[in-house]
């Protein structure tokens, strides 16, 4: 994203661990642009957003995974915002923009893929000249990650009002304003280090979350309570204490990207753990349900695989080599299973690099 971003004129630099951005539309230097995105979904889904209700001509790629994972319906609903966008014939990227920003003021978007549709609609809206209603179309998946948007672009000066998550509308006066903005602790990326704490009966800390985050993720936790952890919250800090595990069966749709962790905790449990309604994370870094019961399977467990989901049957555990489809979050949900089975073997542990370049590090040094 910071790289996109450059690419376009915008001014990014790192000032002692802080991130400072120059922003305004008037910073968007180059109209006409190809950007690569890599594998990151997160960028496309928010710059294809930006950029079209900015206006100018791009197009946006990645790598091969990237023209396998949906943005159709992102397309569609810019058009309905007046913006000219196509994407590949099997409503993938690249997406090509040719856009003079949104000349109508309403669309409707599917809920059930990404909800990180809805939230580039969203942070985009402001561009417009006049007021923008955005109709969800059926369920709406991760609504916690909503919340997050709605948080953040409240805290830049744009309140946006919803009726109970259907329909949001964006006043025609609103305006982004500057503002020094604290960033949480990534919650997705803690719920390993739970993990390690429920897989060994040890105890892990995790400093600067709270029960107050707004991030859904830390919900994980409860799912660890479930199962027999003890999970103690601090006004700064999250404490969990691991203990006998027992399968549970659990609706993870507003917690989806800690699906992997869970499927490797539940290896761990006495009894079966059933985990459903995340249909939505096939269409992820690669296919978190079928790929991830492949290599459960691999060590050990037996996997009865629904289209929304899964249930995980522990066995006799087994050293195994994981592969990770270039996912993150299969290498480090997978590392935390061979803390405590033998011969464990993470294939392109690199791929880490897209959301935390030193999980191995930090691993490593936690278990001292």
């Amino acid at each position: 994203m910071i790289h996109a971003l450059r690419d376009l004129g915008i001014q990014i630099s790192w000032k002692e661990g802080d991130l400072a951005i120059l922003g305004g539309a008037s910073q968007v230097q180059c109209r006409t642009r190809e950007i690569f995105v890599a594998n990151s979904g997160t960028t496309i889904r928010f710059l294809a957003s930006m950029l079209a209700a900015l206006g100018g001509e791009y197009q946006l790629d990645g790598i091969a995974r990237m023209r396998q994972r949906p943005i159709g319906d992102l397309v569609d609903a810019l058009n309905e915002l007046g913006a000219n966008v196509t994407c590949g014939e099997n409503r993938c990227p690249p997406v090509n923009i040719d856009s003079e920003g949104f000349t109508a003021n309403s669309c409707s978007i599917r809920g059930d893929i990404s909800s990180q549709y809805l939230s580039g609609l969203l942070m985009a809206g402001p561009a417009a000249s006049s007021e923008i209603r955005i109709s969800v179309v059926g369920e709406l998946v991760s609504v916690p990650y909503i919340d997050i948007t709605l948080a953040v672009m409240d805290s830049f000066g744009v309140e946006v009002h919803h009726d109970n998550y259907r329909d949001f509308v964006i006043p025609q006066d609103a305006l982004y304003t500057p503002a020094d903005y604290p960033i949480e602790p990534d919650a997705s990326a803690a719920s390993y280090f739970f993990a390690v704490a429920a897989i060994t009966g040890g105890t892990v800390t995790v400093q600067g979350l709270s029960q107050d985050a707004i991030q859904g993720d830390l919900k994980f936790c409860d799912c660890l309570a479930q199962m027999g952890c003890h999970v103690e919250y601090d006004t700064d800090s999250v404490t969990v204490t691991g203990g006998p595990l027992r399968g549970i069966d659990v609706d993870m749709n507003e917690i989806s990207d800690t699906v992997p962790t869970l499927g490797v905790v539940a290896l761990f449990a006495e009894g079966p753990t059933n985990i459903r309604n995340v249909e939505h994370v096939r269409h992820k870094e690669t296919d978190r349900i079928t790929d991830l019961a492949r290599e459960l399977t691999k060590l050990g467990a037996r996997i009865e695989e629904r289209q929304d989901g899964f249930q995980l049957f522990p066995g006799q555990l087994q050293g195994a080599s994981i592969d990770t489809y270039n996912d993150h979050r299969m290498a480090m949900s997978f590392a935390v299973a061979g803390l405590m089975i033998e011969d464990v073997v993470i294939n392109d542990p690199r791929c880490c690099e897209k959301t935390y370049p030193k999980f191995f590090v930090d691993l490593q040094n936690l278990l001292g």
